[in-house]
């Protein structure tokens, strides 16, 4: 009842949050011209002749307090415009470019919060010793790394000198299997788990192959974040009285670092994981570029090149309500990892 009351409770206030954020995209909407607003709206070209005639249709010459709430309303309907570079309306693009984002999240995130933690406890349970030293180094230089550098590295690597195991046609979106394979179902459009799904190993195993060189990149980039801050929390919690207790009781030093140490070390990284999964979740948009996955990064990297308003005001919204929930599931984790906290 305590966790469902406090779900209710921060859901309710979310609503403001969302609603501030709406009205600052509508405040940056309304910069732009009743013109170039009206390219929202615009789905063939000849509608062009009549530009006047959509501005009036839409109300894009009303008083701006009635603008606002026509595009809340508009909102709340599902109705975001029209995406030129994606040509589809804004809504129904979010849905066909997301499973490709939520692919490489799904294979990303857990890789990097794992590795990270580990390695941080590694570290800190070495502190001063060869592995401490190897890990920091790493993740210096796995931090300092430029995204698109070691992306670009990557391909030159695995397209250019081991064409065996990453072929061209491996390096883009999709499965260069799906095209053949006349019996295989579409259920969530992500292509690893329609492939377990449809039981087809060798699509599966062909999906996989486009996802490595993305997930390494985004994994050496930010496992280093991870790392490092896990290092710093499990080292103040080795020093904590009550691990000096566990100790003094003739605990081994397997269960004082995995039962006393490492869980309560893991709150500022839970902060940080989550962080880390928000900007995923929104696309990241170098990674999607170089290697060709058309994610929602991909797209709103065209959009933005494109001047394509709605799609660029889409990815603005959805930025808001991802970090909003977000923050809700990390202050859930909170309270799961560590008992002491306690939700009110």
């Amino acid at each position: 009842m305590q966790l469902r009351a406090y779900v209710i409770r921060r859901l309710l206030l979310i609503l403001p949050v969302l609603a501030g954020v709406s009205v600052i995209i509508f405040i940056i909407l309304a910069l732009f011209s009743p013109e170039q607003r009206a390219a929202a709206f615009i789905t063939d070209i000849r509608q062009l002749r009549d530009i006047q005639g959509v501005i009036q249709t839409h109300g894009l010459d009303a008083p701006i307090y009635v603008q606002y709430v026509r595009w809340i309303s508009q909102l709340l309907s599902g109705n975001l415009g029209w995406s030129r570079t994606a040509e589809r309306p804004v809504l129904e693009a979010f849905f066909y470019f997301l499973p490709n984002t939520i692919e490489l999240a799904l294979f990303s995130a857990p890789l990097t919060i794992l590795v990270g933690v580990w390695l941080g406890t590694l570290a800190a349970v070495h502190r001063g010793r060869i592995i401490d030293h190897l890990s920091r180094t790493a993740a210096i230089i796995g931090w300092s790394l430029p995204t698109f550098w070691f992306g670009l590295l990557l391909l030159m690597i695995f397209y250019g000198y081991f064409r065996g195991w990453f072929p061209p046609e491996a390096l883009g979106m999709g499965s260069s299997l799906l095209v053949k394979s006349d019996a295989f179902v579409r259920y969530t459009r992500i292509n690893t788990i329609d492939a377990l799904i449809n039981g087809n190993l060798a699509v599966f195993v062909d999906a996989l192959r486009h996802l490595v060189l993305p997930v390494i990149t985004l994994t050496v980039v930010q496992c280093a974040m991870v790392m490092r801050i896990m290092r710093s929390s499990m080292l103040e919690a080795l020093g904590k009285g009550y691990v000096t207790t566990a100790r003094a009781k003739g605990a081994d030093e397997k269960t004082v670092t995995r039962k006393h140490a490492r869980k309560n070390a893991l709150i500022p990284v839970i902060t940080v994981s989550g962080y880390l999964f928000a900007l995923l979740m929104q696309g990241v948009v170098i990674t999607e570029t170089i290697f060709n996955r058309k994610g929602l990064g991909w797209w709103w990297a065209r959009a933005a090149v494109n001047l394509d308003i709605p799609a660029v005001l889409g990815a603005v919204l959805f930025s808001g309500i991802i970090f909003v929930v977000t923050n809700l599931v990390v202050d859930l984790l909170y309270a799961y990892v560590d008992p002491r906290v306690r939700l009110g």
